[in-house]
């Protein structure tokens, strides 16, 4: 039977259940909740508790570290999302589309000036001219993003490109210099890989460290030698207000998407239904972030990528 993006979904929805979510006790409350809420908020364990149920999830005791559940989440998605590329290839444009973790952006092509800037830093930070150094320090190495997910897209042959017809002669001094035609690499055998897309995953929105989502993506646009990729963060954090401190505003993050959109946005209606009158704003703030364009299901990224 072939699967569909429903199904898809769904193992997705499994392989985080079972290898991620656990739930957790509060050693000063003894209150228990699922490790993506947090344990303080009441709000936040309701609202995870709730989507937990909805995913018919089977509890899981075994030990897993805050930093695990990051790692386990950026894996699972990045397995995701490559499945689901593979679903729509019909949609893609040429080339091929590879999905890595944990790859520096100055080992693409819209950022490669940025491996020589970072050497040129390491140099003058060794020297021994004091205002060098100064330099380095000021300069620093802030600018060299490690995305948690990183899309990356390879040039085409002039073979493909002319599949249906030339379009292409290589005699002729048409697009020599644009990354996307294999023919433009200085070593073809290694072509310049092109960052399609940078995605940083959140499996919780907890502190000031989450917000380096917002600053990664400005380094991207702002440093970039060509196109901007597409820039996105995906989250499981269950508290509205939390996910519009990353989603709200425009301009640096193309939007926000959650794991399981509509099982949130269920379960927030129906306890705001039940007369928890802490949920009215938090349904409020999440309607409007997504009648606002800035939150989305993770069903609809790899369309979006397209």
């Amino acid at each position: 039977m072939n699967m569909d993006f429903k199904d898809l979904r769904r193992q997705y929805h499994q392989r985080i259940c079972r290898d991620i979510i656990r739930i957790a006790t509060n050693p000063r409350t003894d209150r228990t909740y699922p490790n993506f809420a947090d344990g303080a908020n009441a709000n936040s364990r309701e609202i995870a508790y709730g989507i937990v149920e909805l995913l018919e999830y089977q509890t899981n005791t075994e030990i897993l570290s805050g930093q695990s559940a990051g790692g386990e989440f950026e894996q699972i998605t990045k397995d995701y999302l490559d499945a689901a590329f593979h679903m729509l290839e019909h949609l893609q444009p040429g080339g091929e589309f590879i999905y890595r973790t944990h790859t520096p952006i100055s080992d693409f092509e819209q950022y490669e000036h940025l491996a020589k800037l970072e050497r040129l830093v390491d140099r003058l930070i060794h020297d021994d001219d004091e205002e060098n150094r100064e330099l380095a320090t000021a300069l620093g190495h802030e600018y060299i993003v490690v995305p948690d997910i990183a899309v990356e897209r390879l040039p085409v042959s002039d073979e493909k490109i002319n599949e249906k017809g030339t379009i292409i002669d290589r005699r002729d001094d048409v697009a020599k210099l644009t990354p996307i035609r294999l023919a433009n690499s200085i070593v073809p055998t290694h072509p310049r890989r092109i960052l399609h897309a940078s995605i940083s995953c959140k499996w919780t929105i907890r502190s000031d460290r989450s917000q380096n989502a917002r600053t990664e993506a400005l380094n991207l646009i702002r440093n970039r030698a060509g196109s901007t990729p597409h820039i996105c963060t995906i989250t499981a954090e269950p508290l509205p207000t939390r996910i519009q401190s990353i989603a709200s505003g425009t301009g640096d993050i193309d939007a926000v998407y959650h794991f399981a959109l509509y099982k949130l946005k269920q379960t927030v209606a129906t306890l705001a239904a039940s007369g928890n009158s802490g949920m009215y704003d938090q349904l409020d703030i999440l309607n409007a972030l997504i009648n606002g364009k800035r939150l989305r299901d993770i069903s609809d990224l790899p369309f979006d990528l397209i």
